[in-house]
């Protein structure tokens, strides 16, 4: 298959891995997505095989950009596509009515799953809230408010233990005003009965999210957040693309999309800045960049470390070539806001947000930052889930058969050239109303913070 008419490479369809198109000179760069994935490291014959023993990445330090904007504007369309959600009392809108636990420490982690178990409230094990320092601590605080002013929480426990940095009267001050029926508060060390003291208050939280009932709400409320963990050769070629066309479509209809994994964009990265409607927009991007491969260099590690091993089993050789499939993840939409660690969607349209690509905090970071359910698209299977519904498609057929216990939804019949964009909305309509996803039957929801300082 050849994806792009300037490509020097083609994919085999059996194994998603490359071959030459032609003769390619060593030092010549190798084309695929029409755009540099790396170079030839020796001289390549037309139908070699193109991977790690023939080619090496063309990424190195920091860059400088010249904004030169090259976009279409999206086009807005009318709709009278809605989906059943929860209207908060604040006029947010959550998919789910869950009752939450988040613990501001991780010394409590064992005592919130016990309450979880005992009540059918939903816990997020974390180990921070102590003994970090600066940046992290504040990075902590930022990820935990996110979490508890989530939506999709009808109700939430703040647990605390009572010595630690992040203390509940500490974090109070992070949190702001909040609504005493939504959110209450326990310190452990503060009664007797830590477990009993809990379910209590758990079960008046649930008192309070019966009265909710879900009622229509438009489609441009939606906002969807957009991962790849596990890629293989087929992931910029039927699941990322997809997950663009969709991202596409539902920004058209008013609807919200965040972007995120930003060593993933390295590569790609000019293709986001030209997306850029504004040079504002633009500086950000760059600084959400290089301000990322400057973490590298300070800790000593080279920019490019990445595609991972079942990356490169599965056909990915270097980080451009995983970038420029990672980034389709986005469509074509202009970019409208850049978001760090803690900040929350506000606008319509897509965002993109700082972050590693690790895959549990990426989608950690995603639902801090308010998206009701992510779209997590996959070639070689991960059962990982976030705290909000995490829609895992599979890139290709093979995976979509052995591992249904992970997939939700099956992306490789676009290779046969089938549009699957306007059954993949309905698929999505449908989570948000209430359908299941396979880490929400599984219950495998997991959350991790970044973290780049000392622990004491």
């Amino acid at each position: 298959m050849i994806i792009n008419k300037l490509d020097n490479v083609e994919v085999n369809l059996s194994d998603g891995h490359k071959y030459a198109l032609c003769d390619i000179k060593e030092g010549e760069n190798i084309i695929k997505y029409g755009n540099p994935i790396g170079h030839a490291t020796e001289n390549i014959k037309k139908g070699d095989h193109v991977h790690s023993h023939n080619m090496k990445t063309n990424l190195s330090g920091n860059l400088e950009y010249v904004y030169n904007p090259d976009y279409q504007e999206t086009q807005k369309l009318d709709t009278d596509k809605t989906f059943m959600g929860y209207v908060r009392e604040n006029g947010d809108v959550g998919i789910r009515n869950e009752i939450w636990i988040v613990n501001t420490v991780g010394c409590v982690n064992k005592l919130a799953k016990r309450l979880a178990g005992l009540t059918g409230a939903h816990a997020f094990e974390h180990p921070f809230g102590c003994s970090q320092l600066g940046g992290d601590h504040k990075t902590t605080q930022l990820i935990l408010k996110g979490l508890v002013n989530h939506p999709n929480a009808a109700g939430v426990l703040v647990l605390g233990l009572g010595c630690e940095n992040n203390n509940i009267d500490e974090f109070k001050k992070v949190l702001g005003e909040i609504n005493p029926d939504r959110v209450k508060f326990l310190n452990a060390q503060d009664v007797d009965d830590d477990v009993a003291a809990g379910v209590e208050i758990i079960n008046e939280l649930k008192a309070y999210a019966d009265t909710f009932k879900r009622t229509p709400v438009p489609i441009s409320k939606l906002k969807l957040g957009l991962k790849c963990g596990g890629s293989d050769g087929f992931s910029g070629i039927t699941a990322n693309p997809l997950v663009g066309r969709l991202s596409d479509k539902l920004i058209s209809y008013g609807g919200s999309c965040v972007l995120t994994e930003v060593p993933e964009m390295f590569g790609a990265e000019h293709l986001l800045m030209q997306r850029c409607p504004t040079e504002e927009l633009f500086n950000k991007t760059v600084d959400l960049i290089n301000d990322f491969k400057d973490y590298f260099t300070r800790h000593n590690q080279v920019i490019y470390e990445n595609p991972s091993p079942g990356n490169k089993k599965g056909g990915i050789t270097t980080l451009e070539e995983k970038s420029l499939g990672c980034v389709q993840k986005g469509g074509l939409s202009e970019v409208v806001d850049v978001l760090t660690y803690g900040d929350v969607l506000t606008k319509n349209g897509l965002s993109l947000l700082n972050g590693p690509g690790n895959d549990i905090v990426a989608i950690t970071n995603l639902t801090a930052a308010g998206v009701h359910m992510v779209l997590f698209t996959t070639g070689r299977g991960t059962p990982i889930g976030a705290p909000v519904p995490t829609v895992k498609i599979a890139t290709n057929h093979n995976l979509a058969v052995h591992k249904s216990g992970w997939i939700d939804f099956d992306a490789s019949p676009t290779l046969e050239g089938n549009d699957l964009t306007d059954e993949f909305l309905d698929y999505v309509i449908s989570v948000a109303s209430g359908e299941e996803t396979a880490n929400e039957k599984n219950d495998y929801r997991e959350i991790s913070i970044f973290k780049d300082g000392i622990v004491l």
